[in-house]
This record gives structure tokens, sequence and C-alpha cells, in this order.
């Protein structure tokens, strides 16, 4: 499997005359930029499963859908062929039996859990409905698509008269969401062994060689205190990151074509700490990044990278760069409409040469690549593992290591730390209401789960209430407090006292200023 990178020439193989443009012959036949090739086994193409990706639905998906679907068909089509079946003739026993290998076969070193295969099951009943619709193939995905018992809500009601759709292939351990959150101490803990060369004593590494710390710490923290996904935070530019400030969290703008499935840009936040860490990896001087493009420019790369666009100036107030375009104009573009492989190819010229927009850069100068940080967890997850069996895990085995961290449980994190906050301003709201004025209360400001919504950049807040409901609702208050650190409880506190202000209800300390008459 391969993706079309429409950002890079194909080279014609020497020897092949009228090699002709592939992109060109590519875009006729239905294909964009990120759209997924499959090649079979016998070294040949099957076009028909090629055209699930051009036409219907999937024509219209974004490359990161592509991309899933792509690696679980892959999988799937893998399983059939060790089988001797072709995907046109697999049957309802053939899907159950592949679950049954996913899952939980013995002779299978490479099960997945539950959630992972809700994404191959999602995958083959979309490629089957396709292919039933377009050459009449029957699909073996068993699932309900009418009938059926009415859902439930939260409080065990009919869920607005709606009806369950669930597939029975769907693993029973797939309803729960794999909702995993760290504390701030542990997950510095993680960032400073696995990424900083400390050891759990707090003490840095010998011959520790960390070229690359500075650049790697302040992405995390990027993730930690955002909240964004990992293809956000990895897609932003230099032109699109805040200044240091006074202020605790400082808005930002998340453009349109990075967000998943966004139709419109939205405003974020980044905390100020995470903006120094920032400021320390783009420092002119001491920072990793220019040392990165000084190594670049000296080597004659980016002169060498085709596709790049020059960008000569930028505009704030309307979010536009200003780009050369092939007669030698410049054309205002909206970093709205820039998606993350565009943006790879966005460099501006300067005294030393050129250099990219891209914030995070790779050590030979290139910008790095989203799906790239997931090798960057994967070996701080392996640094860290390696640390604990050999001091405090006494030799036991490195997967036993109880440290560890994924992208997205950094995101799973953030909406803890905010339900937490919003959980504590609600009380403090809602203390002494009637169920009358708390419906007036919810009617205006809207609960938890819209403000959480709005953090997490839902759409809607039944996605957030559904990821997150069910692990956040056995937490006591208590508990959630205590999971925040100085920093975030004085935020809280000030929200309190804010509030406190406003409504004219809370009994507040005399200050000794007030009391001397000062």
């Amino acid at each position: 499997m391969t993706f079309y990178d429409f950002t890079s020439p194909v080279v014609p193989p020497s020897g092949v005359p009228d090699f002709g443009d592939v992109h060109e012959r590519a875009v006729v036949n239905g294909a964009r930029h990120g759209t997924p090739v499959l090649v079979g086994p016998g070294g040949r193409p099957d076009s028909r499963v090629n055209l699930f990706f051009r036409t219907g639905a999937m024509a219209g998906a974004r490359p990161s859908t592509w991309r899933r679907y792509a690696y679980a068909l892959v999988v799937w089509l893998n399983y059939l062929d060790s089988v001797g079946r072709g995907w046109w003739e697999a049957t309802a026993r053939d899907v159950e039996a592949f679950k049954e290998w996913r899952l939980s076969a013995v002779a299978n070193a490479g099960r997945v859990q539950p959630t992972s295969f809700d994404t191959d099951r999602a995958a083959l009943n979309s490629f089957y409905c396709w292919a039933d619709q377009r050459f009449g193939v029957a699909n073996p995905v068993a699932s309900v698509t009418a009938g059926g018992q009415r859902g439930r809500g939260p409080s065990g009601g009919a869920a607005g008269g709606s009806w369950s759709v669930r597939d029975p292939l769907r693993p029973a351990g797939a309803t729960r969401r794999q909702v995993k959150w760290m504390l701030r101490q542990a997950f510095e803990q993680w960032r400073d062994i696995g990424l900083c060369g400390y050891d759990f004593d707090g003490l840095r590494r010998r011959g520790w060689r960390g070229g690359n710390e500075d650049r790697d710490a302040a992405f995390v923290d990027g993730l930690y205190g955002t909240g964004l996904r990992l293809t956000e935070w990895a897609s932003v530019l230099d032109v699109e990151v805040p200044e240091p400030s006074a202020q605790r969290f400082v808005p930002a703008h998340l453009a349109a074509a990075c967000i998943k499935g966004g139709r419109a840009g939205r405003t974020y936040r980044i905390p100020r700490t995470v903006l120094r860490s920032v400021a320390g990896y783009t420092d002119s001087v001491a920072g990793s990044r220019i040392h990165a493009i000084r190594r670049a420019q000296k080597a004659g790369r980016y002169e060498r990278l085709t596709g790049i666009r020059i960008v000569v100036g930028y505009r704030p107030q309307s979010r536009h760069l200003l780009i050369e375009d092939d007669r030698g104009g410049v054309d205002p573009v909206s970093l709205d409409v820039l998606g993350p492989d565009e943006r790879r190819q966005l460099f501006r010229r300067t005294k030393g040469g050129l250099e990219p927009l891209w914030l995070w850069l790779a050590p030979s100068g290139v910008p790095k690549k989203p799906h790239g940080w997931e090798d960057t967890f994967d070996h701080a997850n392996d640094r860290v593992a390696s640390v604990w069996t050999a001091t405090v895990g006494d030799g036991r085995d490195p997967a036993a290591c109880p440290l560890w961290a994924r992208p997205h449980m950094l995101r799973h994190s953030f909406c803890l730390r905010w339900y937490s906050i919003l959980s504590a301003v609600w009380r403090s709201r809602v203390a002494g209401l009637s169920e009358e004025q708390m419906r007036d209360l919810r009617d205006q400001l809207g609960d938890i789960w819209f403000q959480l919504a709005a953090l997490m950049g839902h759409a809607h807040p039944m996605t957030t209430r559904e990821t997150y409901l069910e692990p956040f609702a056995g937490l006591e208050f208590d508990y959630l407090m205590a999971l925040l650190d100085e920093d975030e409880t004085a935020g809280v506190d000030s929200l309190l006292h804010a509030l406190a202000d406003a409504g004219g209800r809370t009994v507040q300390p005399v200050s000794i200023t007030e009391a001397d008459g000062r």
C-alpha cells in the first residue's frame, strides 16, 4: 500500500519511453493527494478495490480517514489471501473468523483491543456496502440497519425515540472508550525521563545527548496543555504561535483544514508555560530549531525539495499568507484552507537562505510529518521502560513498566483537568438554587458538557459526553480537585472569586488593606 503524494513528482523509470505524468493520469482516474493505492500479492492492483477510495462517499473523505480505512482493508485482504479467498467471495463466517483471529486467536501474536477492531468493522462495512451497490457483491458484515430495540439514554429512558443501530459484529468491549489520562506529575516524569534524559531520581543520565529535547518537550507540553489532536498541533506554522505574554492562557487560531472533520477554524488557548517552551525551541540563538535550519541551508536541502511555495508576507488580521505565484505575482491565501501537506511546502527567503514556516522540524531541518511523532512517543516509552527496569523495576520485564503515554492520552488528560475545573465552577453557581433556577442557568450558559465540547473542538456536546461521561461519572469531586496542580488550583480560585464578585452571594475574607482602611 502507498498513498499519492502530489507534492513530489514521480521520476520516470529509465528505459520506459512515453512514461507521461503519473499524477495527471491519477487525477483523471479520480485520485487526490493522499488517495491510497493497494497492490495485491501478485504485484498488480485490483482496480475495483482502489476505486472504493475514489467514488461515492469515500471520495470526499479526508486523507486521515483514507489512511485508517486503507490499513484496515489491507489487513482484511491479507487475511483472505492467507485462507485462499477472494474479497468478492467472503461470507459472514469469514468475517467472524477474522474477528476471532484479530481479537482472541492464540496463534496471533498481534491481537488487538476491541476498540481497534471496531475500526476494522466500520471500514469493512463501508467497503462492502459500496461494493454491493457498485458491483453487486454481497456484504458479509452482519449489521442492523433498521428495527431493533430503542436505545437508552443516560438516565435509562428512551434516547429521544431513536433506534439502536449497533452492529452485532462490534465487540462488546468497543462500547467502552479507551479513555486514559495522566496526572501532571506522571506526565512530567514521563517527559523528563523519556525525552529529556533524566532518571527516576530526578538526575540527568550520564552520557545523555538530547539534541532535540527542547523540541520534543515543547511538543508534548503543547499536547497536554492545549488538548489538541496530534495532527492539529503538529501542523502549526510559526506565524500562528502567539508571543508569550502575562496572560495565563493565550488565544490562538486553529485552521479549518487541520481540524478533524473541520468545516471552520476555531480558537483554542495555549498556556503561557507552553509558549515559553516553544519560545525556547524557536530561540534564534540557542534553540534546536535554528540549528536544524542552518544545517539544512548549509547542505542545500531546501533547494532540492520539490513543490515548495515561497511566502513573502503574512496578514495576521485576516490570517492570509502572501504567496508567490507562477507569474511572479503574489496571491493572498487563507491559512484555513491550507492542510498539513501543503503547509510543509511553505518557505520564506532569509539572509541565510530558505527557511520553513512549519514549526516542528526534523534534525535534518525538513518539516517533521505529523505521524512521525508516533515514533517519538514509542522511543520515549522504550527509554522510560528501560530506565525503570534498570532501577526501580528491579530487573523486571520492561513491558510491566507502569509509566507510559500515547498522544491521545494527553488530550484525555486535558479534558479531565477542565472537567474538574468546570465542575468546581458549576458547583459554586448552583449552590442554593432551585431546580427551575438551575434550568435557567443551563439555558443561559450551557452545562459542563457544552463548555467541554468547545474546549475539545467537538461539533456537538454529545460527542464529548459519549466519549468521556462513563469514565468521569464515577469520580468524586474531591478526587477531581486533587488532580489539579498549584497553577490550575489558582485558576479555579480566580474563577470562583470572579463569580463571587459578580453574584454577591458568597462571603469573602477581608483583606488586611481593607481592614486597615488603606
